[in-house]
């Protein structure tokens, strides 16, 4: 027999053993070659295998066998560097029958690669070899002796039926003679339009009789394979083959086998085109079946029974569910939980960021029969848009009759498949539905506690936060690394503009990067945006609420697919944001309305005082808060000047409420020329009249008039204020005034008012109870006269400094924050007091 180039002869031989009756049994078979460590070795032992495979009966198992033998030979001649010894050994003695391919090098001190390096499309594009015979092959193993290493792979002949005569039938042949391949062209509704003379030789019918007649009266269907179609469903499929049975002229059926191909000419018509042969030669239009009709499913199935991760073992179906079945892609579909739905759970292959649903049409959920589409553009427009492809099959994942999920192939072309592929992905489906979705619920219970987790710290931490730059910050930072490699926030405001809040990147380093590769202000709709093509899938979320867009959560992932789950958890936090983005305005827009309201409460600036000094320090004890229960005035009434401080029972916006009435009634009735005794009085009827009370007030009110040598006579009433004190020039401290009744509590109660004159460099005091009476555990800021000691001190300081020293006392005074308002108001007279200015 001649070599090959690089080849050595090769032996086949026979292993031989009596049975009991002493017969002699063909048992075992062994071909074995030698090559050179040459670049043409891998080809000329892909020859070979093929070879002997189809002298053995064996073609049904070469696509396997070669794939294998490519790569183990492949392996030891790039590692090993040596030259390598092919054997082939089939053994139908063995239960099951079973084929061994073994290479073996000579360098057995270089070891088996056990971690081959990742591609960036999910499976080893070098390395491979093992990961392959994981795959396809049902054991592998390596041997070592001292001076070679041999790498071995088995395959299982088949399931079921007699292991000696399933790989050695002999498939039926007639003469050659008798071989006419017949051609039929029907149009879209089945009737015939062209007949060519090898038909008519098999068949008997002219061109003639044949040209017009409907394929129904020319064929008896019964449908083909498990899954059975009628005749104008098989017309409509991108490619079919099986064995029928046609009519002859003479009536009798003759059996056939068909080669079925759907062609669409320019001008949108389709034809179906069959090319026919009797049964005795179907081989002539048989193709080698591909690697994934043999026991692609059941291997996927032992899948299951390994430990691993969920999402790991979708993604392992997916991709030998792609390379077996030669499609662009390979999708594991699954259903949400409402059961309706169908989402990505895997993909592989040229996914093209797929994201949670897809389009229902063929892939429903009352669809319990495998499909195959030759060209979805003709039918499904939107589902064609979102995989990207032309043809697609599908076989449905059938649990007690519900359909849990979906195998998906599809291709960039159309026509890429025919049914055969839908009655193998049937198969597989069928094989590990069941166990795929014991381990869905299992990993469904696990992904919603974990679920539940992630919302729940989700919540807590955007809970009470209402600043939309910190929200933001806070999403991106749920987001990656958990979910996304990036994340950037568009935050969308009450004008409809749309911004770029912030960015995060896994790493952080790129963050600078990134907010300049992402546009700041988006000049169209989120939606529509065109964002950056790079090693990530980009995808965009709406922040959506009450009725108005806040702006979206954009994500860069590795991953080409975004599974279900995954989908709707990041619907769910988008929508937990902007209800906090919503909250978050609404509460702004208060504060700003409280703010203005707050603001008008307060004198908008206090009175100058020509020949006095005067200083004020307010501190409202509520955070953001700028007007509490504590009110001052400041302001001049024709030849002298008011001032009024003022304490109203509680805080906040409710003490506001009060504050602002006795503020502005107390300005307007100065105005009007009444006594300080007569705008305590009033102020108190009024109060009263408000019928509510809880409210109450205490008041210090008083006139200062300049004295024509200098100084002031201050005229001055308090109704159940802390009393105002007086720093002589000498450091004495006078208490200038007595508590009376404070206003609000009884009807009629009438005030009077109290006189006293100031110096020169004297300085009057007045505090509200936020000063005198601040805590520090069971002691008081004005416990033994604290207030009159601190302002002892204060001998020959301006207005301003005497102010800033008993804010500091009351500040410091503790360790807590003041929970009380806090207002002061300090007067100096100068040496001369001058007219006020009309």
């Amino acid at each position: 027999m001649p070599t090959a180039p690089g080849l050595s002869p090769w032996s086949d031989r026979t292993a031989t053993s009596s049975d009991v009756l002493g017969r002699r049994v063909d048992t075992t078979r062994v071909s074995s070659t030698a090559f050179e460590g040459t670049p043409h070795t891998p080809a000329h032992a892909r020859k070979f295998v093929r070879q002997v495979l189809g002298e053995w009966r064996l073609s049904h198992l070469a696509e396997d066998a070669v794939l294998l033998t490519s790569e183990l030979v492949t392996n030891a001649v790039v590692h090993a560097g040596t030259g390598v010894e092919l054997t082939c050994r089939l053994d139908v003695d063995a239960v099951p029958a079973r084929l061994e391919i073994q290479v073996d090098d000579h360098h057995p001190a270089r070891t088996v690669p056990e971690n081959p390096g990742e591609s960036p499309g999910g499976l080893p594009t070098s390395g491979r070899g093992l990961a392959l015979a994981a795959l396809l092959a049902d054991a592998w193993g390596v041997t070592y002796t001292k001076t070679a290493k041999r790498v071995w792979v088995r395959m299982e002949l088949g399931e079921g039926g007699d292991p000696r005569e399933a790989p050695l039938a002999a498939v039926p042949a007639g003469p050659l003679e008798a071989l006419h391949v017949g051609v039929v062209v029907a149009d879209r509704d089945g009737v015939v339009e062209s007949w060519n003379p090898e038909a008519e030789r098999l068949l008997g019918w002219s061109a003639e009789q044949a040209v017009g007649r409907s394929l129904k009266e020319l064929v008896a269907w019964r449908g083909h394979g498990p899954y059975a179609l009628s005749l104008a469903d098989t017309l409509g499929l991108g490619r079919w083959r099986g064995e029928v049975r046609m009519r002859h002229l003479d009536g009798r059926l003759i059996p056939v086998y068909v080669s079925h191909l759907l062609s669409q000419g320019h001008a949108g018509e389709r034809r179906a085109i069959w090319m026919v042969v009797s049964r005795e030669h179907r081989y002539v239009l048989t193709p080698p079946p591909a690697p994934m009709r043999r026991e692609a499913g059941r291997r996927i199935k032992e899948l299951l029974d390994r430990d691993m991760p969920f999402t790991e073992l979708l993604d392992t179906i997916a991709q030998v569910v792609q390379v077996s079945s030669g499609g662009d892609a390979a999708y594991v579909l699954l259903a949400a939980e409402d059961g309706s739905r169908f989402g990505v759970a895997a993909g592989a292959g040229a996914t093209a960021g797929l994201v949670g649903v897809l389009a229902t049409g063929v892939l429903g959920a009352d669809r319990r029969t495998p499909a195959l589409v030759a060209d979805l553009l003709a039918g499904d427009v939107e589902l064609a848009e979102q995989l990207r492809a032309r043809s697609l099959a599908c076989a449905p994942l059938l649990v007690t009759g519900e359909v849990i999920g979906f195998l998906v192939v599809t291709a960039a072309q159309p026509g890429r498949f025919d049914d055969e592929l839908t009655v193998s992905l049937q198969h597989i489906a069928d094989q590990v539905a069941v166990p795929l979705q014991r381990e869905r619920l299992a990993e469904q219970d696990r992904a919603h506690r974990g679920r539940l987790s992630f919302l729940a710290e989700a919540g807590e931490l955007l809970a009470g936060v209402h600043d939309e730059e910190l929200i933001a910050a806070l999403t991106a930072q749920l987001v990656v690394p958990k979910i996304a490699r990036w994340a950037a926030v568009y935050l969308t405001d009450l004008t409809g503009m749309t911004r770029l809040a912030h960015v995060w990147h896994s790493e952080e380093g790129h963050n600078a990067e990134l907010r300049t590769s992402l546009p700041a202000i988006p000049r169209s709709a989120l939606g529509d945006v065109s964002w950056p093509v790079g090693p990530e899938t980009v995808l965009a979320f709406p922040l959506f609420s009450q009725g108005r867009s806040h702006g979206a959560l954009v994500i860069g992932r590795a991953e080409p697919t975004l599974p279900l789950e995954v989908a709707d958890l990041l619907a769910d936090l988008c929508r937990l944001v902007a209800l906090n983005l919503h909250t978050a305005m609404l509460y702004a827009r208060q504060a700003t309305r409280s703010r203005v309201l707050q603001r008008s409460l307060l004198p908008m600036r206090v009175a100058p005082m020509p020949g006095l000094e005067s200083a004020v320090v307010y501190e409202p004890a509520e955070e953001g808060a700028d007007v509490g229960g504590d009110f001052y005035d400041l302001f001049t009434v024709g030849d002298h000047w008011c001032f009024a401080l003022g304490d109203v029972c509680g805080s906040g916006p409710e003490a506001a409420g009060v504050t602002g009435l006795a503020r502005h009634a107390v300005r307007l009735l100065a105005k009007e020329n009444y006594t300080v005794a007569d705008i305590l009085d009033r102020l108190n009827q009024a109060l009263l009249e408000e019928g509510d009370d809880d409210r109450f007030l205490s008041l210090l009110c008083g006139e200062l008039t300049p004295l024509p040598q200098g100084g002031a006579l201050c005229t001055v009433a308090s109704a159940g204020h802390p009393p105002p004190l007086l720093l002589r020039a000498d450091g004495r401290i006078e208490t200038v005034a007595t508590p009376q009744l404070l206003l609000g509590i009884e009807t009629g109660a009438r005030f009077y008012v109290e006189r006293f004159e100031m110096a020169p460099e004297d300085v009057l005091l007045c505090v509200t109870d936020g000063v005198t009476e601040r805590r520090d555990g069971d002691r008081l800021l004005d416990d033994g006269d604290g207030l009159a000691r601190l302002l002892s001190g204060c001998g020959g300081l301006s207005a301003h400094a005497v102010a800033e020293r008993v804010r500091l006392a009351v500040e410091t005074f503790a360790t807590e924050p003041s929970q009380d308002d806090v207002a002061l108001l300090v007067i100096k007279a100068s040496a001369v007091l001058r007219q006020p200015v009309r």
